[in-house]
């Protein structure tokens, strides 16, 4: 990009640009940059741009709040850490000391599944690689070693069988087992899940562990639970401090609180939900100036009355960041006398509250609000399902006296509020939620798909709205606050999109910006085709993962310029600090945010994005073991599925049925070998060029379920699919094989 200046000073291209933020050693903002090139006018929107491109390509970074600096290439040997997979399954890592959008770093094959000496790498480790720099700008890295071990703490099932007792770490990434340490094998009993710290190495080349912990059977039904949490480091109890402080703790009163307990809020939640902590109410706004307008009130459980900043009680929250639920269990945030009494909003009990009162006007546009700090009552608690059947004609003896007064109104602001949502257009997926419904003896039952009403959509709605409330709030207090910050989908991530559905005959312009209406339509194109299902996994996968941050970019998928959480301080500590500050914004009462926490923030930030990121990986973990045991007794029968990634050592599968899913290792797709290509997102047979792609529909033969794992391995039936001709001479020049008998020679590289 270059333009001739208006302003006849220095001309506009990206060689200046680069030139001006060298010399500004990385203070140098927009503005500066602007001022250091002498641009007036357009030039300046036109350096908007150029900086844009100069990120997008990697040449320049972000330093701070606004400033930009080059960007610099990484040491040849470097700590990375593995924080995501691409969209066809491999390892992504990016430089441990790096603030800023660093380049893509991508593991070489193989270098990630362990052996060879290698403990197996996943997502959250830690490594010290040595990087190749590729034409496009990117990295590959090949692992020196996985850093942290000597530390680090194995779970482990202790194997006591004939010859030598073995320890079988419970990680399906983990290839080796290990020795248990002299005398170490009697702590525990034959089958028992054990935690374990390494020890020496064995001559031969087995590492020794010492026992620390034994956790109890894993042959136990509820294992799957137990290993999740132990192998993420999720605190499962509450020390001594917080438990004595809880106890002592005296239900708070009225006080000069604003009284709503004539307004019939309602929980709405689904039906074995234990803790409340958001109520609703709505009513035609009675003001003339406002006609076909709604009053809408969002009542939130008031946590900041009781854990006060720095107690133990606050200290704990912080800790866990967030509650984690598996399927057998939820590990709360705060202990059970505050989630499930002081601050539940129980039916018909009377309980402190943070609410906001909403005025939207016909077609859903909020005319003002303003926050409260409350008492209420709340008259009934409601499940989804319910309160779907009551507005769908069929009530029952709860929902029927309240269908007039309470559910029509809620559904009349929620009609409203949803053409606000369609006009503003917010991201659209459609991800199916998968239920794994426990029996009291631990044994997985069912897996079902969770029906989503419109009564998920209102709660939903007004939640959002609420939220949205708390951040405009707090910016027009002056009160630093944390942020629900999600951003646009990186360039690298909307090339690969282009490329995959190029593959299946639909377009996506690579210049066109990623609007979420963009999405939306490409979706819709999509509804009711074969590749429906696969469009949809690989949008969301292309999103950028949402973080709380004291930034704020925004949130792309919701399609929200400001956005906090507020609703849900029972579960979330991110909510917790809304309400303080709120508190003490709006001249609430005297326990709101302090100095100290407010200069916190940013460390809070990233330490609750962090604690979330661990609760989701325990929470898909110990689904995928219940979902294994409950496959363990089919092991032999077929299914249909769909292809959902294709890495170089095989594919994975997601079963139609249960949702579950699993690898088809390579080695599993008959005689010929097959070679994984990037751009089709396919594994491609050598000699006759048919292909398994992303998307494809299968059948498969489970022919491994591993509950104490979690791992599902198949076996593919469906033949591949006949590829694009191949010319004579296409051979050459190809990927290499992604399935390499032999060892491989040192030193080659990709």
């Amino acid at each position: 990009m270059t333009s001739k200046s208006k302003s006849g000073e220095q001309p506009l291209n990206r060689d200046s640009v680069l030139e001006a933020i060298r010399l500004g050693q990385g203070e140098f903002g927009k503005r500066e940059i602007a001022r250091a090139l002498r641009l007036k006018g357009d030039d300046k929107i036109a350096l908007k741009f150029c900086l844009r491109e100069l990120l997008d390509e990697g040449l320049i970074r972000k330093e701070g709040r606004s400033a930009f600096a080059l960007t610099e290439a990484l040491p040849s040997v470097t700590v990375v850490i593995i924080h995501d997979r691409d969209n066809d399954g491999e390892l992504l890592a990016r430089p441990e000391k790096s603030r800023d959008d660093p380049p893509i770093i991508r593991m070489a094959p193989g270098e990630g599944a362990g052996g060879r000496g290698h403990p197996a790498l996943g997502v959250g480790d830690r490594a010290l690689v040595r990087l190749f720099p590729e034409d496009d700008g990117s990295y590959e890295a090949r692992l020196i070693r996985k850093l942290g071990q000597s530390a680090h703490k194995i779970l482990c099932v202790l194997k006591k069988g004939r010859g030598q007792p073995r320890l079988k770490p419970v990680d399906r990434r983990a290839k080796n087992e290990l020795l248990p340490a002299k005398g170490e094998a009697e702590k525990a009993k034959d089958g028992d899940l054990v935690l374990c710290r390494l020890g020496r190495e064995h001559r031969h080349g087995l590492k020794t562990a010492i026992i620390e912990e034994v956790i109890g059977d894993a042959n136990s039904p509820r294992a799957g639970s137990l290993i999740a949490l132990h192998s993420h480091g999720i605190p499962t109890g509450f020390g001594d401090e917080e438990l004595a402080e809880v106890q002592q703790l005296k239900p708070v009163t009225i006080g000069d609180r604003t009284d709503l307990r004539d307004i019939p809020l309602i929980t709405i939640d689904p039906i074995d939900a234990r803790d409340h902590d958001d109520a609703v109410w709505a009513a035609p706004d009675d003001d003339p100036k406002n006609p076909d307008g709604w009053r809408v009130i969002v009542a939130i459980a008031d946590v900041a009355a009781y854990v006060k900043p720095g107690s133990a009680l606050d200290r704990g929250a912080l800790k866990r960041g967030n509650s984690v639920y598996l399927p057998d269990r939820v590990v709360p945030m705060l202990p059970e006398r505050l989630s499930n009494d002081l601050c539940s909003l129980r039916e018909l009990e009377e309980r402190p509250c943070m609410a906001v009162e909403m005025i939207f006007d016909a077609n859903g546009h909020k005319c003002r609000h303003h926050f409260i700090r409350g008492w209420m009552k709340s008259a009934a608690k409601l499940a989804y399902d319910h309160a779907q059947a009551a507005i769908n004609g069929h009530p029952n003896d709860k929902t029927g006296p309240l269908l007039e007064p309470v559910l029509k109104p809620l559904w009349g602001a929620y009609r409203a509020l949803a053409k606000a949502r369609k006009e503003r257009g917010p991201l659209e997926i459609d991800a199916p939620e998968r239920k794994v419904r426990i029996g009291e003896d631990g044994h997985v039952t069912r897996i079902e798909t969770r029906d989503r009403f419109d009564a998920h959509k209102l709660i939903e709605e007004f939640m959002i709205q609420a939220n949205v409330c708390a951040a405009e709030t707090l910016e027009q207090k002056g009160r630093p606050l944390i942020y629900r910050a999600h951003e646009p989908p990186s360039l690298e991530k909307m090339e690969s999109l282009a490329d995959f559905l190029s593959t299946i005959d639909m377009k996506w312009s690579k210049g066109e910006p990623p609007r979420p209406d963009r999405f939306n339509r490409l979706l819709e194109q999509a509804r009711g085709g074969e590749h429906y299902e696969t469009v949809n996994e690989v949008v969301l996968r292309s999103q950028s993962q949402a973080v709380y941050s004291v930034e704020n970019p925004g949130h792309y998928g919701l399609n929200l310029r400001r956005y906090a959480h507020f609703t849900s301080p029972i579960r979330r500590y991110a909510d917790l600090t809304a309400h303080r500050a709120l508190i003490r914004g709006c001249k609430l009462g005297k326990d709101g945010q302090t100095d100290a926490e407010a200069s916190q923030l940013e460390a809070i930030a990233e330490d609750i994005s962090t604690l979330e990121r661990r609760a989701m990986a325990a929470e898909r973990d110990a689904t995928d073991r219940f979902i294994a045991q409950f496959l363990a007794e089919r092991v032999g029968s077929e299914f249909e599925g769909r292809i959902t990634g294709v890495t170089r050592f095989g594919c994975f599968v997601r079963l139609e049925e249960t949702g579950a899913d699993g690898l088809v290792p390579v080695s599993r797709l008959g005689q010929e070998r097959f070679f994984h290509d990037e751009a089709l997102h396919a594994l491609v047979g050598n000699e006759t060029g048919n292909m398994y792609r992303l998307g494809m529909p299968v059948t498969v033969r489970l022919d491994e379920a591993t509950p104490i794992t979690g791992g599902l391995l198949f076996e593919m039936l469906t033949p591949p699919e006949r590829g694009p001709k191949r010319r004579r001479g296409a051979q050459r020049g190809r990927p290499k094989p992604a399935f390499r008998k032999g060892p491989r020679k040192k030193g080659r590289r990709r």
